[in-house]
């Protein structure tokens, strides 16, 4: 089941301003940009496969993303 997140509650983040990001599966599924940064001075959004590695990198920009696995299935890291 696809679940769309209204990103308009999220506190704006700026999109390439670091290169290394945790994410949690409540991140999922994992787009670069993610949802809640600006998006005028990035890349187009793109979805990038980590469920199976645990991690992947954008390749517009170079952001690195890792999957935080919570042992109790919930919360967020970032």
């Amino acid at each position: 089941m696809l679940r769309m997140l209204d990103d308009s509650t999220l506190p704006l983040i700026e999109p390439n301003a670091q290169h290394q990001y945790n994410v949690t599966e409540a991140d999922l599924p994992l787009s670069c940009p993610m949802p809640g940064m600006h998006l005028w001075n990035s890349h187009p959004r793109v979805y990038l496969p980590i469920e199976q590695s645990g991690w992947a990198k954008c390749n517009y920009c170079g952001a690195e993303y890792t999957l935080v696995r919570d042992p109790q299935g919930g919360g967020s890291a970032h």
